[in-house]
């Protein structure tokens, strides 16, 4: 059993943290949203959130890299049992959301593929709708894909791997052929720069006042969360101590970075006005309407016959799903196993039926991970059959995704100077030595999350869009409440068995 616990590499670790935290399609949708203006606030939340939180998640992994619970290990020894089942239930419900919400994406990266544009709208199974078909077969996939991670880690891995290969090979891809434009036009933009105006204000009408461009962080934050559920496999890895901080560390590097170029070169082929006044235009298909029109521009560029310029813009488009399709069934394989992992190993046994924490002969949580599958089930097909067109599904989605995928930080900063204030805990690696260092980070952190948090809430209220903001808050609500119901259910079990003994 010893030798399966250290199985995983600085590279394979490295890999998964690049698959499971990176997309490159945050880029094309901080572009739809904020224009060049999204590179200044994907820069504020690397540095006020993303390396901050990182260096903390390094420290809570570094220190408890033997125990398997993962965050909910680390609340646990931070804030406490109520605590760390409230939040841990939380953070639950924010890959929970996340999955529902990419896994209906996914068919948008098949139908690019297959025909050079996105042709979900006109799926149909029977008498179904477009939504509701799109539903069934991401159900079906991702029973699929259950079916394949309860089978061993080493699979996880080395799916994940590819995924992380695929995001590479685009994102360099991407680069090169937005060089190869700027150079072949002599560098001229086809977004113009005015500034300060450019780096600063969203050309998208819906993002005009402050409160909608601080609501934004969301979407940045969201950008880079993720990175904490790699802390379910720290007691995996091979010198754990060393590696694991110094896996993060590179991991938030490498993001953080290329998320500001990226954004920047979606300038250089696509002017936003142009590009993004098709009615087709939705947050789930931004990233293939912008590879397609690099394409096109590159094409015309070269001086190509209209014919083989739109042929070139159809190989863009293919080329950034197919390996978009990589990247997220790469990323599909680890967020089905090391959230639940972290969750249902951390929590005490006692709480579950006997059979769901519960490990295959593959060492992993089988039972518990098809419970997830049935959930992420129900959820689709709540979703999907709820009468909504396609653009409208994939943006309540994305919704769902990003208040969820937020709020857990809060509980895991905050949980942070309690777990440096606990002596019991041996901390054999230490980025924050002075008290005063760590408690400006987790300010600094917390203002940012709950700045964004406020301004989402309030600009929801403001334009009456109650519906979305029920859809970004039902998730980390009903969890939490869920949490400390089960709390409640466990602590009288305890005195039931103190009773009796």
């Amino acid at each position: 059993m010893a030798k399966n616990k250290q199985q995983l590499t600085l590279l394979s670790v490295l890999l998964m943290i690049f698959t499971s935290t990176f997309a490159f399609d945050n880029t094309s949708i901080a572009y739809y949203t904020m224009g060049y203006a999204g590179i200044i606030w994907y820069i504020l939340a690397a540095l006020l959130f993303f390396v901050p939180s990182t260096l903390m998640f390094a420290e809570f992994g570094a220190s408890l890299h033997e125990q398997p619970g993962g965050v909910f290990s680390w609340l646990e020894n931070s804030l406490g049992l109520k605590w760390a089942f409230i939040g841990g239930f939380i953070w639950i419900a924010s890959w929970v959301i996340l999955i529902v919400s990419t896994v209906s994406k996914i068919w948008i990266m098949l139908s690019t593929t297959i025909s050079g544009s996105d042709q979900t709208g006109q799926w149909r199974l029977g008498n179904l709708t477009s939504t509701q078909t799109i539903g069934i077969i991401s159900i079906l996939f991702f029973l699929l894909v259950t079916a394949i991670a309860v089978r061993g880690l080493k699979k996880v891995a080395h799916l994940a791997a590819i995924g992380g290969v695929a995001a590479a090979v685009l994102t360099i891809f991407f680069s090169l052929a937005s060089l190869l434009l700027l150079l072949k036009n002599g560098f001229h933009l086809a977004e113009p720069v005015k500034l300060p105006e450019t780096f600063i204000k969203s050309p998208r009408a819906g993002y005009q006042s402050i409160s909608q461009m601080i609501s934004f962080l969301i979407f940045a934050v969201y950008a880079y969360a993720g990175i904490e559920a790699i802390g379910g496999v720290s007691d995996q890895m091979k010198n754990a101590k060393k590696n694991f901080p110094l896996a993060l560390g590179l991991g938030a590097l490498l993001i953080s970075s290329a998320y500001a170029v990226i954004i920047f070169l979606w300038g250089a082929s696509a002017n936003w006005q142009e590009v993004f006044h098709h009615s087709g235009v939705n947050l789930g298909n931004t990233t293939y309407v912008l590879m397609s029109n690099l394409g096109y521009r590159l094409g015309e560029q070269f001086n190509l016959p209209a014919a083989q310029a739109q042929s070139l813009s159809f190989f863009f488009a293919r080329f950034g799903s197919f390996t978009m399709l990589l990247s997220y069934l790469g990323s599909f394989f680890v967020i089905v196993y090391m959230p639940i992992k972290s969750f249902i190993l951390g929590t005490p046994k006692k709480l579950w039926p006997q059979a769901l924490p519960k490990l295959n002969r593959f060492n992993m949580p089988a039972n518990a991970m098809w419970w997830q599958a049935l959930i992420v089930a129900i959820l689709i097909a709540l979703t999907s059959f709820g009468n909504k067109s396609a653009t409208a599904f994939y943006n309540i989605l994305t919704l769902m995704d990003n208040l969820s995928s937020t709020l857990p930080y809060l509980f895991l900063v905050t949980a942070f100077p309690f777990f440096k204030a606990n002596r019991q805990l041996a901390k054999p690696f230490e980025l924050f030595h002075r008290k005063i260092s760590y408690w400006l980070a987790v300010g600094l952190v917390d203002s940012l999350l709950l700045l964004g948090v406020g301004s989402t809430v309030y600009s929801a209220l403001a334009s009456r869009n109650y519906l979305e903001l029920f859809l970004e808050l039902v998730g980390p609500v009903l969890f939490g409440i869920i949490g400390y119901a089960l709390y409640l259910l466990y602590r009288r079990r305890q005195q039931k068995s103190l009773l009796k003994n």
